[in-house]
């Protein structure tokens, strides 16, 4: 047997780019929750960024049209850029609840948001490039180390509903490439407001304007709004492209039926943008062969092209969520006036709730100290039995008492429930 060159571990050399790449702190928060779910405890598990399909199942008729396209035999290859009939249907969609105007040939499908954010960044930036983003997101980190790019962070405050503003932006828009912004976004569950993204908006148009001047390649923005139909109340959905026409030419958008559909294992997801950019990031797909399944997409055609059924699935699975979201940002406003060191933001989209335990320095009944936001979570998970994602596991600094709250796999009792848990574990605290 030949001799195998191992590291200074006794372990394999692979690649750096495989060696230094940084798992998921959320799936590692998950295998500590699943353990106790195995132990038999009660877990409210407010930490996955999805849905339970026996709670939240998505569209039936979306489903039936699914299994019809595999009884149709729809198995082989689809389209490179997807199937033109979900193009044309997404083009239609946009256009009908979006107001945005994109061109079949302008949109391209891929098997959910993931591959179309990984192609988005491989399309436009360099090694070498610096990407802009804030935090907390969901990402961006990672999709920036995967193209051997420069990171800069933007770090937010409740005082924004943790949205990033132009000022934040400005110093670094001279060496910026990428600009990766989500609305609403995740974690938080926030959005823009209009006269935020507008100012955005003109300062990338500024800096595009002296660059074309130069000749120098210009700073793009993703608009990640993969959550753009499930806002809540009042909250209103603003884009880039609507707000400043002007931006079309700089703007890439992800989107997709993931989360407005409950179909986060479905997995189809698109882009839209510029044509030369659609065209090169089909190419990158095609290589990968990150394509949406040939079946999933014609039904999702099918179902997109049925406005009222659309419609109808939509208004029901957004009271249901408001419902929970309002349920717990009412619960923790009452823990808040009794006195706990809690506090929430008002629910305005997604499936999330930002949520705060300022409870650095506290003391359990043993005399325990919670010195760090990884005591917090692991005393609310161990004494409350409620599951939480810290912010720091989506870049923000490992001392922010500030967390993600998700209620797409929340029974509507369980919101009373947890709160109750909640509070008695406030109460041992000293």
């Amino acid at each position: 047997m030949s001799a195998t060159t191992l590291d200074k571990n006794n372990e394999l050399i692979v690649s750096k780019l495989a060696e230094n790449i940084i798992g998921s702190e959320i799936i590692k928060l998950a295998a500590e929750v699943n353990e106790k779910i195995k132990k038999g405890e009660k877990i409210y598990n407010l930490t996955i960024g999805d849905f339970n399909p026996k709670i939240f199942p998505i569209p039936a008729e979306l489903k039936q049209a699914i299994v019809d396209a595999y009884n149709d035999d729809q198995t082989n290859y689809p389209a490179a850029d997807g199937m033109l009939e979900l193009r044309q249907a997404v083009s239609k969609l946009l256009k009908n609840y979006g107001n945005l105007e994109y061109k079949p040939d302008e949109i391209v499908v891929a098997g959910g948001a993931r591959p179309v954010i990984y192609a988005i960044f491989r399309a436009l930036v360099d090694a070498g490039d610096t990407v802009v983003f804030p935090v907390p997101s969901w990402n961006n980190n990672h999709y920036t180390y995967l193209n051997h790019a420069k990171q800069v962070i933007i770090e937010t405050s409740p005082a924004t509903n943790f949205m990033p503003t132009a000022a934040d932006i400005k110093p670094h828009i001279g060496s910026a490439h990428l600009i990766a912004l989500c609305s609403p976004l995740n974690p938080t569950g926030t959005t823009f407001r209009k006269k935020e993204l507008e100012d955005i908006c003109d300062l990338v148009l500024a800096e595009n304007a002296i660059r074309n001047a130069k000749g120098q390649k210009p700073v793009y923005l993703m608009y990640d709004q993969i959550y753009w139909a499930l806002t809540h109340g009042e909250t209103r959905h603003y884009d880039p492209v609507t707000l400043r026409p002007e931006m079309r030419n700089y703007t890439v958008f992800v989107d997709g039926i993931s989360k407005s559909l409950a179909a986060t294992g479905v997995r189809v997801g698109w882009a839209m943008g510029p044509k030369k950019i659609i065209e090169k990031i089909k190419l990158i797909l095609t290589h990968v062969g990150a394509w949406a399944p040939k079946a999933e997409q014609m039904a999702t055609a099918n179902y997109l092209n049925d406005s009222a059924k659309y419609d109808a699935y939509l208004a029901d699975i957004k009271a249901k969520l408001n419902d929970r979201l309002v349920g717990f940002y009412k619960g923790f406003q009452t823990l808040k006036s009794e006195g706990f060191n809690v506090d929430a933001i008002a629910p305005e989209a997604a499936i999330y709730l930002t949520v705060q335990f300022a409870l650095h320095g506290k003391k359990t009944a043993d005399g325990h100290e919670l010195k760090t936001t990884q005591d917090i979570t692991k005393y609310i998970l161990d004494e409350a039995k409620v599951a939480l994602v810290p912010f720091y596991a989506f870049g923000a600094s490992v001392d922010s008492s500030w967390y993600r709250l998700s209620v797409g796999t929340c029974k509507i009792e369980d919101v009373t429930a947890a709160i109750e848990n909640l509070r008695a574990a406030l109460k041992k605290l000293k």
